[in-house]
């Protein structure tokens, strides 16, 4: 007589496991754990059982003795920010096949916030922690410092990480971009960003760097736009519009980001604007969807996916196990066709 399907209200084990595949639990175990020298043919017959089962095994159990479970803690400031999902694919990439599990907290660019996530997660013992930015409140450094594990800082390298950092000078890609507008002529320039100051460290570094250029030429930012909230091709027209009718006069337009500078490219065409000739345009980020404008928007690349990548090695050991390493990257400009050559 076959044996009964386990009973749905308790837990599958390691023993269910056993009989519907008909070898021992320490062969289950060893096949699930990707431990021993299993043949192909019975490591195939487990696992099925285990998936027709609908069998997961139990990772607490397992890191009671390790003290560590195998996820890794990512914190970012926004899921609605199309930076970040390229940076977690470059992550996930690298710890496919490490063993280890990327899970995702947000901060809202909030530090109150990031602390209780930081919290949170370093609760569960991860086996590692990413966290966008260099600051954080003085309590969160204080957890990701006695830690004990892998703890890697992205997207900035202006400031003091706490362990490791993997990003890029966004004081300097500021610069970098400053001096390009100045170089093909522009002198009237105006700013389009998020409020300053402002939790997005980042944006307010960017905006540093490209203030410190412009005063050297002996110019300044003659007119500015803010917004609060996430950042949109809508918001990006309705700026632009306000702007250039309280400042008919600017040439350029320095976008804090591709989205909004995206859609101010898109409401100077509508209207007839000679883009570059009268108006140059640039954003930050190198977001695909300048791809499909009818016009490439000038903007710097932030090295996305290779931070996310760079990070998740760190975390995984793949480059010196145990030591702390400060990764800057170099933005690549790209003049687009919304500056003069």
């Amino acid at each position: 007589m076959s044996k009964p399907p386990p009973d749905p209200r308790r837990p599958l084990t390691l023993r269910d496991v056993s009989e519907a595949s008909g070898v021992s639990e320490m062969t289950v175990s060893r096949v699930l754990r990707n431990r021993g020298d299993v043949s192909d043919t019975t490591r195939e017959r487990v696992l099925e059982a285990a998936r027709s089962l609908g069998y997961v095994p139990n990772k607490i159990a397992g890191a009671l003795a390790s003290q560590r479970v195998n996820l890794v803690g990512v914190i970012i400031p926004s899921l609605s920010n199309m930076v970040f999902p390229e940076v977690m694919t470059g992550i996930s990439e690298v710890l496919e096949d490490t063993g280890l599990q990327p899970v995702v907290g947000v901060s809202n660019y909030d530090a109150d916030r990031e602390e209780r996530v930081i919290y949170e997660m370093l609760s569960w013992r991860p086996s590692g922690i990413i966290l966008a930015g260099v600051e954080h409140s003085d309590a969160s450094r204080a957890m990701l410092a006695q830690a004990g594990i892998p703890v890697v800082e992205i997207m900035d390298t202006d400031g003091t990480p706490v362990v490791s950092a993997v990003g890029i000078s966004h004081y300097r890609a500021g610069r970098k971009m400053a001096e390009a507008i100045i170089g093909a002529g522009y002198r009237r320039i105006a700013f389009l960003g998020t409020h300053m100051p402002v939790a997005d460290h980042r944006a307010r570094k960017r905006l540093d760097g490209f203030q410190e250029v412009l005063s050297r030429a002996g110019l300044s930012i003659v007119d500015r736009e803010y917004y609060t909230g996430g950042s949109s091709l809508l918001k990006g027209r309705e700026m632009t519009e306000a702007l250039l009718k309280r400042s008919p006069d600017v040439d350029f337009l320095y976008y804090s980001n591709d989205m909004i500078g995206a859609g101010g490219l898109l409401w100077c065409l509508d209207h007839g604007i000679d883009v570059p000739g009268k108006l140059g345009l640039a954003g930050f980020n190198g977001m695909e969807l300048l791809d499909g404008l009818p016009r490439k928007l000038a903007t710097m690349d932030a090295c996305r996916l290779e931070i996310g990548r760079r990070a998740a090695e760190i975390i995984a050991g793949k480059r010196s196990p145990g030591a702390p390493e400060i990764i800057e990257l170099e933005p690549t400009l790209d003049l687009g066709d919304t500056i003069r050559r």
